[in-house]
């Protein structure tokens, strides 16, 4: 008798094959010792497209609207059909008496395993492998564990009801609005109101105004002391000039003991924002180069969304962190003892536990690693190291003068113990292009009150208020992470837009489909992406629902709440779209125009004038202006106006053309053709040759 297992990728059946010492290859499988491996090549089986339920949604149109399917239907990916009809054929067999779903340990995976298992027709007990390692050890401990597949019934029905809410959003609300507007507007449950936060602060920054301020600045030995924000430059040099030259008196000096501690270990949005942060990786390039360290073994199941170990992972975490410890740049850094504990918590971790490495980081060649891979590790190294170290303890100083009757106050720290920051900086000091430092506070000097300085040096500086910085990567997945948390309360789990699993993919969406653009690290809503956050309503904008929603699939997940309820307020949802929305205006219609850009000025009556398909023709219809394209004076020379061509015509009223046609002579010929406009109906064209020897113009 044999267990047929089931992986994601087949990438993850080789090391679980490897793992359980099943070492013999077939075509699509390992088999040996009583096991078959296989494995999907991600969605196996998805939903069909809505053409699928009726011809008549080929086409889009308002009236088809809204498609409610029930039930749904699913196909087998085409180009993927060959490996579903491998693992049918396994899932048949007379010796295989039950099946491992050992897809991703998470919602996803549930769902691409039971997709198949029901597509194929399957009706054989099944168990569930739940691992967030793919070290040896792990999955072997993994298959003594195996689990009911049963327990997860929950977490499948929660990634039923995402896959058909997101159908049911994308493919209504997406008809609807690309037939009101006359353009393909692709519209997503998590991506729109991702969109909607970008372009909400888009129009922030446009509708900034920035206002000066000044700064009277007192040059002090070893330290310098700011006046308050001044908004009136007279002002601020009656201040300067009451002040240079003369003394200035320290009034106060409050020094405060803070302590910083450790930072947490990573879930995953968290690595993806420092990862964008200091090296400028995209959340998707950070998801695919952990997803590529934990494939080969060397980093934790890294679609977490938990920044703690469980109790029994202490044992293990402690070895990993003095392997950690051994690897260039950390074995530069001072000597620390870990405290593992704090690294430990189980009420924190949900699936899976925070980012670590693991045990093979010992016999991996760090160096050897592709760039981005290893700067992956090496963050996730650093995180491991600095959560175990010592706090951050500093004295905060602040001193105030006074001078010429008025204040002046100087900042700055005295480090006490770098703790886990002395890690953090052997770390930063590694890397050739070093992030910027957020809190950069210089170091005063020894003051005390009644310390007088004289004579002191003023100076006025110049400012303004600066306007909201544009999302990055970083910032917006923390802006994702948290939407619709000042709604929620206290007690609910804040899932925030999309998952750590989907947030990267939903801002690739956007970038593909032009609604947004990368400026450097900033991401940057497009004309079309502010436009279609303008028209739609706030049922699809608002972040808080989507948080919503998420947080109603999690309970879902845990039997919590029922499918039912949730797909009964998706379809209801996307009902009252259709009926509210069956029309718009005609300056709505105009929004998804492309823009037109001017050729030249009419010279008949001065208004711009615009290509066509066909024409150059003037914005006023009652000009009447136009210069056609296939005129016959073109086409009997072969030649076709260009834009260029009609841009001189314009603004010189002629135009260099090489390579004319003569039908007389059978040759071709270069001459200038000057714009003959009568102001009739069409426009002439007239040949202007270049001077001929005896001095003469030819014309024709």
């Amino acid at each position: 008798m044999s267990k047929l297992v089931i992986c994601e990728k087949p990438s993850v059946a080789k090391s679980i094959a490897s793992a359980l010492g099943v070492t013999s290859r077939a075509d699509g499988y390992f088999e040996g010792g009583g096991w078959l491996i296989s494995w999907c090549i991600g969605h196996l089986v998805g939903l069909a497209d809505a053409a699928a339920y009726d011809d008549r949604y080929k086409k889009w149109r308002y009236e088809d609207l809204p498609i409610l399917p029930n039930p749904f239907r699913y196909v087998v990916s085409e180009e993927k059909a060959a490996q579903f009809h491998i693992l049918r054929s396994l899932m048949e067999r007379p010796d295989v008496t039950e099946l491992v779903n050992a897809c991703d340990a998470g919602r996803e995976g549930e769902l691409i395993f039971r997709l198949v298992y029901e597509a194929a027709g399957c009706a054989k007990p099944f168990s569930r492998l739940w691992i967030s390692s793919m070290e040896d050890a792990a999955i072997r401990e993994g298959f003594a564990d195996l689990r009911p597949g049963a327990d997860y019934d929950p977490l499948y029905q929660s990634a039923l009801c995402r896959q058909k809410a997101d159908w049911l959003v994308g493919i209504n609300a997406s008809r609807l609005f690309s037939v009101l507007y006359h353009r393909t507007l692709n519209i997503g449950r998590v991506q729109t109101p991702t969109l909607a936060m970008l372009a909400d602060r888009d129009s922030k920054i446009v509708l900034f105004r920035k206002e000066k301020y000044h700064h009277v600045r007192l040059a002090l030995e070893g330290a310098e002391a700011v006046s308050e924000k001044i908004p009136a430059m007279e002002d601020a040099q009656a201040i300067r000039d009451a002040c240079d030259g003369k003394k200035a008196v320290c009034a106060s000096v409050v020094r405060e003991k803070k302590t910083e501690k450790p930072p947490k270990l990573y879930d995953l949005t968290t690595l993806q924002r420092e990862a964008n942060w200091v090296f400028g990786y995209t959340a998707k390039q950070t998801l695919d180069y952990a997803q590529s360290l934990y494939e080969k073994k060397l980093l934790t199941y890294p679609r977490t969304d938990s920044r703690y170990l469980t109790d029994d992972m202490a044992e293990t975490a402690s070895v990993i962190l003095h392997l950690a410890a051994r690897v260039p740049p950390f074995d530069a850094c001072p000597e620390f003892f870990p405290d593992v504990l704090v690294l430990v918590n189980d009420k924190e971790v949900s699936d899976h536990h925070a980012l670590i490495p693991t045990l093979e980081l010992e016999k991996a060649d760090v160096l050897a690693l592709p760039v981005g891979e290893r700067n992956i590790l090496l963050l996730v190294c650093c995180k491991l190291l600095c959560a175990a170290a010592e706090p951050f303890v500093y004295e905060a100083v602040t001193a105030t003068f006074d001078c010429g009757g008025h204040t002046f106050t100087a900042k700055g720290k005295q480090v006490l113990s770098q703790g886990w920051r002395a890690i953090q900086e052997v770390f930063r000091s590694s890397l050739k292009e070093k992030p910027e430092d957020e809190d950069a506070e210089g170091v005063l000097p020894a003051l005390t009150e009644g310390q007088v300085f004289e004579p002191v040096s003023a100076s006025v500086t110049e400012h303004f208020t600066s306007p909201p910085k544009p999302y990055t990567e970083d910032t917006l997945l923390s802006a994702m992470e948290n939407a619709g948390k000042e709604d929620m309360p206290d007690e609910v789990e804040r899932k925030g837009l999309g998952t750590p699993a989907t947030r990267a993919a939903i801002i690739e969406k956007l970038v593909s489909g032009g609604f947004v653009e990368r400026k450097g690290k900033n991401l940057i809503p497009t004309k079309a992406g502010v436009n279609l956050v303008t028209v739609l309503p706030e049922l699809l904008t608002s972040p808080k629902l989507t948080a919503d929603w998420e947080q109603r699939l999690n309970e879902v997940a845990k039997g919590q709440a029922s499918p039912e309820d949730f797909m009964d307020g998706i379809e209801a949802m996307a009902a009252e779209l259709v009926r509210k929305y069956s029309h718009i205006d005609q300056d709505g219609q105009k929004l998804f125009q492309p823009e037109k850009e001017m050729v030249g000025l009419c010279p008949r009556c001065g208004k711009p004038v615009y290509e066509g398909k066909k024409n150059f023709a003037c914005s006023d219809r009652a000009c009447q202006f136009v210069m056609w394209k296939n005129d016959r004076f073109w086409t009997s020379r072969r030649k076709e106006m260009t834009r260029k061509m009609a841009a001189d015509f314009l603004k010189k009223g002629r135009t260099s053309v090489k390579g004319m046609w003569s039908e007389k002579k059978g040759s071709t010929y270069d001459a200038v053709v000057i714009l003959d406009d009568t102001g009739g109906k069409y426009v002439n064209f007239k040949l202007e040759f270049p001077k001929r020897k005896d001095g003469m113009h030819g014309k024709k």
